[in-house]
């Protein structure tokens, strides 16, 4: 069974595994222990009881198959992005040039520096283990964290962004980088992206090879970009200021997997059908739990759930159950 939990100390070495398998370009998981204890770390702490506002905290999630114990996937919340030290996106505007002499009249578009010092929350660090991109377990690992948001709202804000993971190559380059980072930070890629204060860049003064990745994300994230956008999510004319990676973003009540979400109280286990309808299932508790699962509807507006599903929840009769549709 693939459940999904509150990532712990003792993921770690799955967490390294992980994120030296991502390709590059997804710079909240680099292939360094030290940084990702921290931030396990940094998650452990988020999922205290004493936070009742979003303050930046950072949740992690592990995708487990608890046959093998093995961690399958990874995924993350950003309870509001910016702070003391501001969040940055590059906004792409229009600028007219006019210059009548020279009979010029046209419009550029400009990639402009924006920050934040309070902004969204923002769902974050999703990767997936490739030999397991199948079976729903994508749409476990990314939407199970509405259900999460809906269970402990007063932790989040009314709107959510994700910053899609822009464009690599084959050789792990990315054009955008080269064309326009390297030539302000005297550091890689990946060491830079905890830096920020780029300038304006004029798009048409970068070769036709970087105009063309603006926008454009990695092609391991299309399955997630279209995946969120189908949750409800708009594109914006805001992109990574690092990969040039499109953010999205969308109201936080109105994603669908939240929009379409019920709770009930769970009942008792049962054996159900073999070919019941499969729904995305989590707890109400910080001790965070989800899985794919089915449901009995009783006439007294309680569920009833197979054995493990219940198990896997951690459940007890009485307890509140969210249930929403996979699709």
């Amino acid at each position: 069974m693939l459940i999904i939990r509150p990532i712990g100390e003792t993921d770690l070495t799955g967490l390294v595994g992980l994120a030296k398998s991502t390709g590059g370009g997804l710079t909240t998981l680099p292939p360094d222990k030290e940084f990702l204890a921290e931030r396990i770390d940094n998650s452990l702490r988020a999922f205290s009881p004493r936070v009742h506002q979003p303050g930046g905290e950072l949740y992690l999630f592990a995708l487990e198959d608890t046959a093998t114990g093995d961690l399958l996937g990874v995924s993350g919340i950003a309870s509001r992005v910016g702070g003391f030290e501001p969040w940055y996106s590059y906004e792409i505007k229009p600028e007219r040039l006019i210059h009548q002499p020279l009979h010029v009249d046209k419009e550029i578009p400009v990639l402009h520096l924006r920050q934040e010092h309070r902004g969204p929350s923002e769902i974050c660090s999703l990767f997936l283990r490739a030999d397991r991109r199948r079976g729903g377990a994508g749409r476990l690992l990314s939407l199970s964290r509405f259900l999460f948001i809906g269970a402990q709202r007063k932790r989040f804000t009314a709107t959510i962004i994700a910053e899609m993971r822009g464009y690599i190559d084959q050789t792990g380059r990315s054009p955008f980088w080269e064309a326009v980072g390297r030539h302000f930070f005297p550091f890689d890629f990946y060491a830079a992206d905890v830096l920020s204060g780029l300038h304006p860049i004029y798009l048409p003064l970068l070769s036709a090879e970087v105009r063309t990745v603006v926008g454009r994300v990695h092609h391991e994230t299309e399955p997630a970009l279209a995946l969120l956008l189908a949750e409800g999510f708009e594109r914006t004319n805001e992109v990574d200021i690092f990969d040039a990676g499109p953010l999205i973003r969308a109201e936080t009540d109105k994603v669908r997997t939240l929009r379409t979400a019920r709770t009930a109280r769970f009942q008792d286990t049962a054996e159900l059908p073999v070919d019941a309808t499969t729904w995305l299932l989590a707890n109400s508790n910080l001790d965070f739990r989800a899985t794919l699962g089915a449901v009995r509807e009783n006439p007294d507006d309680t569920v009833s759930l197979a054995p493990d599903t219940a198990a896997a929840l951690h459940l007890a009769p009485g307890d509140k159950i969210w249930i929403s549709p996979l699709r």
